[in-house]
């Protein structure tokens, strides 16, 4: 987990031409995306189209990411992040007070992407990402590509992470946000700007995460 100083992110929406600054509190958020074996080592689970210890786990939804948040909290004795409504499965509530795992937010992904830069990249993409160019067709083990300045790698290529938010309610319901590009995107998709959406449920092999915890209050 590698430490992220408070600060300020301007994001952006070209579909509706918006943009908007986030302050950013301190926090914490993971040099790779959660692995395959990371992932297998919580959940007792490998849903992986492709399969390697330390390719990113892929084919996991949403929730299957804020279940994983909980479980590992819980395994490492820290206060889980989320709240489920065993009544009502689409119910979650955040509490971001707790010190467990979760999912970054899109702003504090995006503060994190750019490390301090300014363009629409923290480096040359084929040196920093894996993307249709260069991955041959398949994910790559993680942190197989220049980090940023921060020491975080593959934040972009490699497989999009999830983020909490909910991308725009009024137009798509409960999607939720989905930042960073993947292994099978050309490069117009490898950005630190780029937002994409898809419903909760939903399950792809080039879509993982990777996971952050609050800082000290």
């Amino acid at each position: 987990m590698i430490p992220i100083p408070a600060g300020r992110v301007t994001l952006s929406d070209r579909r509706t031409q918006r943009r908007w600054p986030v302050e950013v509190e301190a926090y914490h958020i993971a040099a790779f995306a959660v692995t395959q074996a990371e992932y297998a080592l919580v959940t007792g689970a490998q849903p992986s189209a492709a399969r390697g210890d330390r390719l990113p786990v892929e084919s996991v939804s949403w929730w299957d990411a804020i279940r994983y948040c909980n479980a590992r909290s819980q395994r490492e004795g820290l206060r889980p992040a989320y709240h489920l409504d065993p009544e009502n499965g689409e119910d979650v509530g955040w509490d971001d007070s707790a010190d467990g795992y979760r999912l970054p937010t899109e702003a504090e992904w995006e503060y994190a992407c750019r490390a301090g830069t300014t363009g629409p990249r923290y480096g040359p993409l084929d040196e920093i990402a894996w993307y249709r160019d260069n991955s041959d067709g398949h994910p790559h083990e993680v942190g197989g590509r220049r980090p940023n300045a921060w020491g975080l790698y593959d934040m972009l290529g490699n497989v999009w992470d999830w983020c909490w938010d909910v991308y725009d309610a009024e137009v798509y319901g409960s999607y939720r946000v989905l930042r960073g590009g993947g292994w099978f995107d050309e490069h117009w998709s490898c950005r630190a700007s780029v937002r994409r959406r898809s419903h909760p449920t939903f399950t792809v092999d080039d879509v993982g995460f990777r996971v952050a915890r609050s800082g000290p209050r």
